[in-house]
């Protein structure tokens, strides 16, 4: 079995805002981009447009109806990838090692060449965050894409992991936990932060930022505020545009 660090030196991890996701699967896809094509095994879809696709994922994305005791029901996004535990079960379950926490900055990793595809780690994971990839028989999972943020190659504003480099509504967030001047410390202290299940003790980096109460309908008459052009008359492509359709 697999020992986990006493301590840390950093602990990088992830806010996201679930006030602000939208679900539309932008991180879903540029995880499955970069991590096909950089680190470890390719990630497999196998026969994808068939009657029977099977594909791994590092990022996925569930969506829910809620309704509040008071206020609006609404539907929230929830995105699932690894929460790189500081008590994380699925290292300590590891027979070969594969399984590991860094000391010098708390990612959870997978050795795939030591991997031998038992899934102990996948059964100890609370969080359904680890998936066997059924071409190469290994285990894969977030690394935080350990791969892009220390690459010197990259512009510096490129070194966060491509899931918040292509958020388009801000609603993902990297940073050092360790660090209470950080953006992730400042966000969790401004807005009250999740644990996803604390019952289970694993202790995750990762933290979700509540989605704030929509407690207020939306009147017609603000609808149609809101709807009214902010130009009297179209310039420049949207003028042509305009035009174009009119001739239609």
């Amino acid at each position: 079995m697999t020992d986990l660090p006493k301590l840390t030196q950093r602990k990088l991890g992830l806010v996201i805002d679930l006030d602000t996701c939208v679900g539309c699967h932008a991180c879903v896809t540029a995880c499955k981009g970069w991590n096909t094509e950089n680190y470890g095994a390719p990630l497999s879809d196998i026969d994808a447009y068939g009657a029977n696709p099977v594909g791994t994922f590092l990022n996925r994305i569930h969506s829910y109806e809620v309704q509040p005791e008071q206020g609006c029901a609404q539907t929230i996004h929830f995105p699932k990838s690894c929460l790189h535990c500081d008590d994380a079960p699925c290292v300590t379950v590891c027979p070969t090692g594969a399984s590991y926490k860094r000391v010098e900055d708390g990612i959870v990793l997978v050795n795939e060449e030591h991997c031998i595809g038992c899934g102990l780690c996948a059964w100890a994971c609370p969080y359904g965050a680890r998936e066997m990839d059924a071409a190469e028989g290994v285990m894969k999972k977030c690394t935080l894409c350990v791969d892009r943020i220390y690459n010197e190659n990259l512009p510096e504003v490129d070194r966060v992991p491509a899931c918040v480099r292509t958020c388009p509504t801000g609603a993902r967030h990297f940073g050092d936990f360790s660090d209470p001047q950080s953006n992730v410390s400042k966000l969790v202290k401004e807005r009250g932060s999740l644990d996803l299940m604390p019952e289970q003790a694993t202790k995750p980096i990762n933290q979700y930022l509540p989605p704030r109460p929509k407690d207020k309908m939306v009147s017609s008459d603000q609808i149609e505020t809101l709807l009214k052009p902010v130009a009297k008359e179209p310039k420049g492509f949207l003028s042509w545009l305009d035009k174009a359709l009119d001739a239609l």
